[in-house]
């Protein structure tokens, strides 16, 4: 009978195998959404025991997870194995990416532009001057 790792870092090795089509998955998600379907065998050998099965959502900015990720092991582990990558740690600093893995075991990864404070400023002034404007055209 195989012995399977009790640790928490189940998945470091698989994702870490993955880790150059995640970047590619993450550049590329600047377009659109991307996705990669994995092979379901890879993820069910690791961990056959998996109550709460291998699906997740992974949203992730600033080298840390927004959402709660403290259920899923598999979404822990990714975001480890990111923050290995200077390349993925660089993205997760310029926008929020979310991964979304399926039961089929398809990842799409999605990449959410953040508002920052010189986007805000300009379309409120854009907004200032259309309202102006308007007052202008009523008057």
């Amino acid at each position: 009978m195989p012995s399977y790792p009790t640790n928490n870092n189940l998945y470091v090795l698989l994702w870490n195998k993955y880790k150059p089509v995640l970047v590619k998955l993450m550049r590329d998600a600047a377009e659109a959404p991307q996705t990669y379907q994995f092979i379901s065998h890879e993820f069910r050998d690791l961990n056959p025991k998996e109550r709460g099965g291998h699906s997740f959502t992974l949203e992730a900015h600033k080298r840390r997870a927004v959402n709660n990720i403290k259920m899923s092991v598999v979404a822990q582990d990714l975001l480890e194995i990111l923050l290995k990558s200077n390349t993925a740690a660089t993205l997760l600093e310029e926008a929020m990416y979310e991964f979304k893995m399926d039961k089929e075991f398809k990842l799409t990864v999605t990449r959410h532009e953040l508002e920052t404070a010189e986007d805000s400023s300009e379309e409120s002034s854009e907004v200032e001057t259309e309202t102006k404007e308007a007052e202008k055209e009523s008057a």
